[in-house]
């Protein structure tokens, strides 16, 4: 599988917190959107929403972040936040 450029994470995208939650994230550009990406794990279960909230407060200002479905007995939580701006955007033909 092939991933577009701008999509890679690196370490320099991901923290480790003391309490262990892993925390990655991630934004691509484009010349008339943004997709926010922040994921959450943890080896031992899956992530509150109290711990996601707190980092998606500091991550994610002025964005609504959406969960997205994740797998059943998954250890790990992923949140998008899209953004647009129409008047960048091509007219349809």
């Amino acid at each position: 599988m092939k991933l577009p450029v701008n999509r890679r994470v690196g370490e320099n995208h991901h923290a480790v917190t003391d309490d262990g939650l892993s925390v990655w994230y991630t934004i691509q550009v484009s010349p008339h959107s943004r997709i926010q990406e922040v994921v959450f794990e943890r080896q031992d279960r899956m992530p509150t929403d109290e711990e996601c909230g707190r980092w998606l407060q500091l991550l994610m200002v002025g964005a609504q972040a959406v969960e997205t479905p994740g797998l059943p007995g998954s250890r790990t939580r992923r949140f998008e936040a899209f953004e647009r701006d129409p008047e960048r955007e091509a007219p349809l033909a």
